[in-house]
């Protein structure tokens, strides 16, 4: 450490008033007139080797010091000590021991001018702190105090120990270079200045100027004096020293409580001399492995949960067990459409065997292109009871992004709503009437656990989707995972909430029927209508609620409005990371004693959830990010870019192992062999996510994010390579990037797609118009700037922060005013068109006239909620959601409510 006090002791014989004459005259010489330091002669009533005087001697060393402090402490068996404590800004190592020798009579007194004292320039001016490591749990009620880390250490050259430590710190923060402050003492401490950039080159550890003055780690280089006490205040996180104590070398590291734990440290430590070790053998600093065997075997079981999964098989044969369990409960309803589980199992047998009759065989793929409804549960059901696979297909979705779904899954048959793909590419399309209107002959259904259930689409770096491969098995371990710790049963009503093609559905359907509860599904408009959505929930009584934490914010606003309040007992999150202390409000109406929030982090390629945890009001408060431990039967690993175990608490990729691995993508070997590897801990296999996180002692995950250009956005996972590769096919596009903006505003709505273009040609409302033919609603910029040329950085890449502030995309030029014919006055002549712009404006934070589009100035499902709202609160007209989503203009969508009020 370079700053704060540090101390020095020594046996200190002969006559206390000659001493205290020869600190006084030392004094003189280097803080001469008033004001020098004094010697203090205090007497302990213990003998020095006790309690008593080892706690006085130590009180006597941690004292905070504005310069310098000698006392001699006379004990009472006779023996005296003389103790220096300074502020190290002021007086270094070197010159504190030179103090005590004068004092003690072991060197002259100073004749002339007097050495300089303290730290070299460089090194006082490097006295600032850096905030907590990421890898280490510090303690932010600890104050300024230090621990201390003792460990034997090996003989060997003093230049490793640096080379050691850049090489832990790379690897434990290997995003910033390893700022480490070399500080060397004795005679020739000048000759190496303050902090350094220790950096790996070659397999040398080299150094170079420090890029700021704010090191993370200080080396004490070469031995220190046994004598010598660094003090209770370390000036940074971390102070690497080594001693030589009894004949035997030790390493000490010296952390601030405040930045770095004790276990943390513990491990730090741990590390630095094993990496020492390796060093001075000659292992390539590359090549140097942190965690030995037994370390690695206990991170690997870490990540692992005890309670092995049981009772797995085939979906349709759980299914019919909870049939013939509860053959006249309510399974599945929509409205005033419902059917009992004896009802649902007929008309899935009925639309299995016109799957059947229509060439669906085992391990055939069928589209499944309809609305969320009760018909779609029933198709699903079909599908796997006819031994099929069944690929979901959002019909929300641009007929060019479904078209090319049917052809990559090689689909020949697929189920679809009428004047849903009419004419599309397939090679037959049949409706749920067909299917229902069918005399089923008998068949006998395949139920191997180990056959694909489903092929769900997820986004793709190459500009395409790709198909996920996820077997019977899979869910049904994901289901017998949870339902004892979440008490699921038949007594739950859950809600199907989220698009088939999203795999959060995979959850809520199977989930429900699986443990014999009900399904309520929310048709489409009702999912994005706030309002009508809360009503359901209180008038089906749901008790089982999915949400992504975007969607749920909006839940809680909403909720505080109502006097009715949820019977909601679960709440499952999922899709996108939570903001814990979202939560706190909820918990003033919904008490953890009457509702059980559970947060799950997922990955479609794992089976929707991976890991669980009880989010409780501490955990709101402390903004927490952990998404719990490995379900049972689950594991998870974090790893480096080699796919060597990080420590604990160090950031890494995260890999999935367990039930839940995907067979791999669809027809991409390729691709498979990358990302779906060998788990050497199992022997099984794991799934490189390409997410970041670390794992914490208790075994839980924190999820920090992605490594690469994947984002997530209200639930939905993105790839904005695919963005950018659909917006360069365009031959009006000379170069194009996509960004994540709108963060670090604590606003749900704002997270966004910021898109930037150079164009050829034609302007960016052309553009977004043809990318809107692709890429379904919640891929679209929400923003597309066109840019003379894209900034980048000195490596030719993309320089993300010299991209300008997005431009909203309009449809018209500004002012342009509501089309003729179209009225925008109501009944009452309220000027609506007006008031919309003005609604408009105040919740999208743009200027707005007549003819700008909706989404095309950044709206989105949130921000529509929030139109909604603001129009009640002013007094106008209900809005009803999907006249927005079909009337996206202002002067339409004035006109359509113009219209309906004088109906």
């Amino acid at each position: 450490m370079l700053s704060g006090s540090h101390g020095w002791r020594a046996p200190a014989p002969g006559d206390p008033a000659e001493l205290a004459n020869r600190f006084a005259a030392a004094a003189a010489v280097w803080w001469p007139g008033p004001g020098a330091p004094r010697l203090w002669v205090e007497a302990v009533p213990a003998p020095a080797g006790s309690p008593m005087g080892e706690r006085r001697r130590r009180i006597e060393l941690s004292r905070p010091v504005a310069l310098l402090r000698a006392v001699l402490l006379s004990y009472l068996d006779g023996d005296a000590e003389l103790i220096l404590v300074a502020d190290r800004r002021a007086v270094d190592i070197a010159s504190l021991a030179l103090i005590a020798d004068v004092t003690l009579g072991l060197a002259p007194i100073p004749d002339g001018p007097a050495p300089a004292l303290g730290p070299p320039p460089a090194a006082r001016r490097s006295g600032g702190t850096e905030p907590g490591f990421d890898w280490a749990a510090g303690d932010p009620g600890a104050g300024d105090r230090a621990g201390v880390i003792r460990s034997p250490f090996a003989d060997g050259p003093a230049d490793e120990l640096v080379a050691a430590v850049a090489v832990v710190l790379d690897r434990y923060d290997g995003e910033r270079a390893p700022v480490t402050a070399i500080m060397r003492e004795g005679p020739d401490r000048n000759r190496v200045p303050g902090p350094f950039a220790v950096t790996v080159v070659d397999g040398r550890a080299e150094s170079a100027p420090a890029p700021d003055d704010r090191p993370r780690a200080a080396v004490l280089t070469g031995e220190v004096d046994a004598r010598y006490q660094p003090g209770p205040v370390p000036s940074f996180p971390l102070t690497v020293l080594v001693r030589r104590d009894g004949g035997e070398r030790w390493l000490e590291l010296h952390h601030r409580e405040q930045s770095v734990d004790a276990g943390s440290a513990r491990r730090f430590a741990r590390h630095l001399v094993r990496a020492y070790a390796e060093l001075c053998r000659g292992v390539d600093p590359r090549d140097v492995k942190l965690l030995d065997a037994a370390e690695c075997a206990e991170v690997a079981a870490l990540g692992e949960t005890d309670g092995p999964v049981v009772g797995v098989a085939h979906l349709d044969e759980l299914f019919a067990r909870q049939v013939a369990l509860r053959p006249d409960a309510v399974a599945l309803s929509c409205g005033a459409d419902s059917l009992t589980y004896r009802e649902l199992d007929e008309r899935a047998t009925r639309f299995a065997g016109a799957l059947r009759s229509a060439g669906a065989v085992a391990g055939s793929r069928v589209g499944i292109c309809l609305e969320r409804s009760v018909d779609l549960v029933v198709t699903m059901l079909a599908a796997v009871r006819a031994g099929a696979v069944y690929v979901p297909m959002d019909p929300a979705y641009p007929r060019a992004r479904l078209e090319y779904t049917a052809q990559d899954a090689g689909l020949r048959l697929v189920v679809a709503a009428p004047g849903t793909l009419d004419d599309a590419d397939v090679p037959r399309v049949l409706r749920p009437d067909d299917l229902a209107a069918e005399e089923a002959a008998p068949f006998t259904p395949s139920r191997d656990p180990g056959s694909a259930a489903y092929v769900i689409y997820t986004s793709g770096s190459t500009g395409r989707p790709k198909g996920v491969v996820i077997p019977h098995h899979n869910v049904a371990a994901l289901i017998e995972a949870t339902r004892m710790d979440l008490g699921l049963g038949p007594a739950d009503v859950w809600t199907f909430f989220h698009s088939g093609a999203f795999d959060f559905s995979v959850w809520e359907i199977w989930g429900a029927l699986l443990t014999g509860g009900r399904l309520v599904v929310v048709p489409y408009w009702t999912s994005r209508s706030v309002e009508d959505f809360h009503s359901l929930l209180v008038d089906e009584q749901v008790t089982v609620l999915n949400q992504t934490p975007s969607a749920f914010a909006q839940l809680i606003a909403e909720d505080r409005r109502r006097d009715r309040p949820l019977a909601v007992r679960l709440v499952v999150f999922g899709g996108e990371p939570l903001d814990t202390r979202l939560l706190l409000g909820w918990y003033d109406r919904y008490p953890e004693s009457r509702c059980r929030v559970v947060n799950m982090f997922g990955i479609t390629e794992t089976t929707v959830h991976v890991t669980t945890r009880t989010v409780g009001r501490g955990d709101a408060l402390a903004g927490s990010r952990s998404v719990g431990r490995a379900l049972p039967g689950w594991s998870v690993r974090v790893v480096d870019e080699r796919g060597w175990l990080q420590p604990i608490g160090v950031p890494g990729e995260i890999c999935v192992g367990g039930e839940g691995v995907a067979t791999g993508y669809l027809d991409r070997p390729d691709l498979t062999a990358q990302r779906f590897v060998p788990d050497p801990w199992t022997g099984g296999r794991m799934y490189r996510s390409g997410d970041r996180g670390r794992l914490l002692p208790d075994g839980s995950l924190e999820h920090l994010g992605r490594l690469d250009t994947q984002v997530k956005i209200r639930g939905f996972r993105i790839e904005l390579d695919e963005i950018r590769s659909v917006l360069l096919a365009d031959p009006a596009v000379l170069a194009a990037a996509v960004v994540l903006g709108g963060l670090g505003t604590g606003d749900a709505a704002q997270p966004r797609l910021d898109g930037y273009v150079v164009l050829g040609g034609e302007d960016t409302a052309v553009v977004r118009r043809r990318a809107a033919r692709i890429l379904p609603d919640h891929m679209m910029p929400a923003t597309l700037t066109a840019l003379d040329s894209l900034p980048l950085t000195v490596n030719g890449k993309l320089d993300r922060d010299r991209l300008p502030a997005p431009a909203a995309t309009r449809s018209s030029p500004p002012g342009r005013p509501v089309p003729d014919g179209r009225s925008g006055v109501d009944g009452g002549g309220v000027d609506l068109a007006g008031a919309l712009a003005e609604v408009w404006q105040d919740v999208l934070g743009v200027p707005v006239d007549g003819a700008d589009n909706f989404f095309e100035l950044g709206g989105n499902s949130l921000y529509a909620v929030r139109i909604a709202s603001l129009m009640r609160e002013r007094g106008l007209p209900r809005l009803p959601l999907r006249d927005l989503y079909r009337h996206p203009t202002v002067g339409d969508l004035a006109a359509r409510l113009a219209s309906a009020g004088t109906a």
